[in-house]
């Protein structure tokens, strides 16, 4: 198992440390809700190194992404970023990532960790462009610094003006007196802050340097299993879960990352789904009667009909309600509709609500 240059300070810390996606990573360290509302309401840093970065160069590079992307990755400028996936050739998805456009030929990917191989071996079959590419995902950290005092926290250790930096925009710049950092205005908690890139190397100092300048804002060390509850609020997708190879950009509600203005893998197939419809959804749902629906669990209709299944589910720490996520039958995809989730063989009723559950 590997792991993060990082892995022994969460040890000394005291995280629980679990197996994720081959690496040794923190699940959690104070508790999940303990974690979960110090990013809704503080400062939050999560260590997450394990995922994959890789760097696409040349006069083609762009080329390259169109044709392996679904999103229009030409309307990105210096600086700018974009949630993005990768369609498989049977309708599935390989991954979803982000494409940072570093200067008109050089662009960073950022995949998830369990998919590195994956993707750089998709990547590379789909090169005719002779693209010059860099995996960087072994000497690369990633620190997510998340919630609404993280700007606060951050500023300290730059002279960079975090506040000019848009949402889904980045620069590099010194941060820690380190160089080079990549420093940008993404995350997957929906509360805001950066995530910032930088080599193995400085990790502990910055990681150090991050913590002493967040003391006063309260910041904690945030683990995997915080990450999932904050992720499922806003209604954002895990790979492996509410996408995978089985399941196409349009059933997952991802038709506003896939632009049909290019020509990409399997665009055929994806178009005729966004023209003509699809059987089956991904929904937000909402637990009317008690019960905490999980991964895999069955969803059915009023007559016991299995009409779908589970891909996400928890008990909201911020709004204190069970919620989750899963594919339906199209009928059942309205809001308000009623299902039943498949509770240790019970049918516990619940209703299929607009995400994000989280409204801001």
């Amino acid at each position: 198992m590997k792991n993060t240059a990082l892995s022994q300070k969460h040890i000394s810390l005291g995280a629980k440390m679990v197996p994720f996606a081959g690496y040794n990573m923190p699940v959690s360290y104070s508790g999940l809700n303990d974690e979960h509302a110090t990013v809704r309401n503080a400062v939050g840093v999560f260590d997450v190194s394990h995922m994959g970065e890789f760097i696409l160069k040349g006069e083609n590079a762009l080329n390259l992404i169109q044709k392996v992307t679904s999103n229009d990755a030409s309307v990105l400028t210096d600086g700018k970023a974009q949630y993005s996936c990768l369609p498989n050739e049977t309708g599935g998805i390989v991954d979803d990532l982000l494409v940072y456009r570093i200067d008109e030929k050089t662009y960073m990917l950022v995949v998830n960790a369990s998919n590195i191989d994956k993707d750089w071996n998709w990547i590379k079959q789909h090169d005719t462009f002779g693209v010059e590419m860099h995996n960087i995902s072994e000497k690369t950290s990633l620190l997510a610094i998340q919630g609404p005092n993280a700007v606060l926290t951050l500023q300290k250790l730059t002279a960079v003006n975090l506040s000019e930096i848009p949402y889904y925009s980045f620069t590099k710049g010194t941060f820690c007196g380190v160089e080079n950092v990549v420093i940008s205005n993404t995350g997957y908690t929906g509360a805001g802050g950066f995530e910032i890139y930088f080599d193995n190397e400085h990790a502990e100092k910055i990681w150090n340097a991050i913590f002493e300048a967040g003391k006063e804002f309260g910041i904690k060390p945030i683990g995997l299993g915080a990450r999932d509850t904050l992720r499922l609020e806003m209604g954002f997708c895990l790979y492996g879960n509410d996408i995978d190879d089985t399941t196409s950009p349009i059933e997952a509600g991802l038709g506003w990352i896939t632009k049909f203005t290019k020509d990409f893998t399997n665009r055929a197939t994806i178009e005729k789904q966004k023209t003509e419809g699809v059987s089956k959804k991904l929904v937000g749902f909402e637990m009317v009667n008690r019960g905490i629906p999980r991964h895999d669990y069955q969803i059915a209709d009023a007559n016991g009909n299995i009409i779908g299944k589970v891909t996400s589910g928890t008990q909201s720490p911020t709004l204190n309600i069970a919620l989750g996520m899963g594919y339906v039958n199209k009928e059942f995809a309205k809001s308000d509709s009623e299902i039943f989730i498949m509770i240790r063989d019970k049918a516990i009723k619940a209703k299929v609500c607009k995400i994000p559950f989280l409204k801001k």
